[in-house]
């Protein structure tokens, strides 16, 4: 090391410090964009629940959301109200 490069630092590589600023783009964007595959993954759940109760679309809701430094990925199916029984049954 010179004493040059001591007294006003070495100069990175612009090729370096292009790919760091890239790198941190890319996650960034990783971090913010929804998977694609949610809203195939939300139709082919309805086919597979319609063989069993009458649910729309409206009712099946996916979400991806980071807890703790991890991928989580809530479901939530509103399933129709069956039919109350009579109190004396």
């Amino acid at each position: 090391m010179s004493i040059m490069d001591f007294l006003f630092g070495k100069k990175q590589q612009s090729a370096q410090m292009a790919r760091d600023r890239l790198q941190i783009i890319i996650a960034q964007e990783r971090a913010t964009q929804t998977p694609d595959y949610l809203p195939t993954l939300q139709k082919e759940l309805l086919e597979v629940l319609s063989k069993y109760v009458h649910v729309s679309l409206d009712d099946i809701h996916i979400a991806q959301e980071k807890k703790d430094g991890m991928d989580v990925l809530a479901l939530n199916i509103t399933l129709p109200e069956t039919g109350k029984k009579k109190a004396s049954e």
